[in-house]
């Protein structure tokens, strides 16, 4: 039986953390993580997990030391947000070229400077193509529901990859809400026992780990790891079918919100779609076909099933919580495009750049956009195509 609870986002993570229970963890806190691992120390104090907890100097350091123990044949995982997934960087690549499937949930926080501990992607948009794969969260039930399913997808044998499980800082990490626990040994019985591949400590099969690789073989390494990132769709979906058996929850590569039948659509991750789903339903209610589509997966992104969900649409707005600097548009408007380039027949696309630091997305703001897509729609006329919403004027 399902445990009803009212928690924070932050607590829910912790909570699945404990009933994974890892062999290893190690961390260096940072807000708005800390409290994940605040919570779950006081798990490995109290005798509730078996973890072996390595509390580092820094998060270079924590990635470093999960490396460590994946290699070593452990089941891993850490936690960070922001700066500290940015001190990672060198180590990102690293987790995923040995094919390592590490877990860390990243409560996403904008980076400096200037310093700001509050809301937006940019962190983990910094981090995309670094071979994790990406599971997003709109609230913090989905938070606790990417945890449990992380690890079971990153430590499937056809693909062993770290993962990322991504839901926005204090906006979900902080904020209280109904969430539905699983049971402990329902938990246990879905991720099932850990399986070692190559583990460095098998004294009796011994290999090496990190061999130099010059340009005679490098280019096939690195298709091999495109390749197994192409089988990363079937195993997130397989996972979903099997993690609703025992929750009623359903999850895909992405969601769609009464977009089958819609005109206009929005493009958004995480909390901000909630606020949106809200408007669409005022604009459906005065006749407007507006829909929503809030991808789950976005790295490996599934570009082929995201367009032929969005094309046969008239005017499409992509949200992006981060800006590309000197680019052209925000990153999630460039994959949108790119599932899309290949039809003949597709949206019209503009870009809005919001919510950056932590500024509120309204309902006012997707109102706005939504109003503009309407006439987008009517005239096929776009004034600008990117542009930030919810700026001082």
């Amino acid at each position: 039986m399902a445990k009803t609870v009212a928690a924070t986002g932050n607590e829910a993570v912790a909570n699945a953390l404990r009933q994974v229970n890892p062999d290893v963890s190690a961390a260096y806190p940072i807000t708005p993580a800390t409290d994940i691992m605040q919570r779950f120390t006081s798990f490995v104090s109290n005798g509730k997990v078996k973890t072996e907890m390595i509390l580092v100097e820094s998060e270079h350091s924590a990635m470093s030391a999960c490396i460590g123990a994946s290699a070593a044949g452990g089941r891993v995982m850490t936690v960070t947000s922001s700066q500290g997934l940015a001190l990672m960087w060198e180590m990102l690549f690293i987790a995923s070229g040995l094919r390592l499937p590490i877990v860390m949930p990243v409560v996403n926080r904008a980076l400096s400077a200037p310093l700001n501990i509050h809301c937006d992607h940019s962190d983990a948009m910094g981090a995309r193509d670094s071979g994790w794969i990406q599971l997003w969260s709109e609230n913090g039930q989905e938070a606790y529901d990417n945890t449990i399913q992380a690890f079971l997808i990153g430590e499937h044998m056809d693909i062993r990859l770290p993962v990322m499980v991504c839901m926005d800082g204090f906006i979900i990490s902080h904020s209280i809400e109904r969430i539905e626990y699983l049971e402990d040994n329902e938990v246990k019985n879905f991720i099932g026992e850990f399986r070692q591949l190559n583990p460095l400590l098998d004294i009796e099969h011994p290999v090496s780990y990190g061999p130099l690789i010059l340009p005679d073989y490098y280019m096939e390494f690195r298709k091999a790891q495109d390749e197994v990132e192409s089988k990363v769709f079937r195993v997130v979906l397989d996972a979903a079918k099997d993690f609703e058996k025992i929750s009623g929850r359903k999850y895909g590569l992405f969601e769609t919100y009464r977009l089958d039948d819609a005109e206009i659509g929005l493009v958004i991750l995480n909390s901000a779609a909630g606020t949106s789903k809200d408007v669409i339903d005022e604009f459906r209610n005065r006749g407007i076909k507006a829909g929503l589509l809030k991808p789950r997966l976005y790295r490996p992104f599934p570009y082929k099933e995201t367009g032929e969900a969005l094309k046969h649409l008239k005017a499409v707005c992509v949200l992006d919580r981060a800006d590309a600097f000197g680019g052209s548009y925000g990153p999630l408007f460039i994959d949108i495009s790119t599932s899309l380039y290949t039809y003949s027949k597709k949206p019209i696309l503009i870009n809005k750049i919001y919510g950056l630091g932590g500024r509120d997305y309204l309902p006012e703001h997707a109102e706005l956009v939504l109003n503009e897509l309407t006439e987008i729609a009517k005239t096929e006329k776009v004034k600008t195509i990117k542009e930030y919403i919810g700026v001082r004027g």
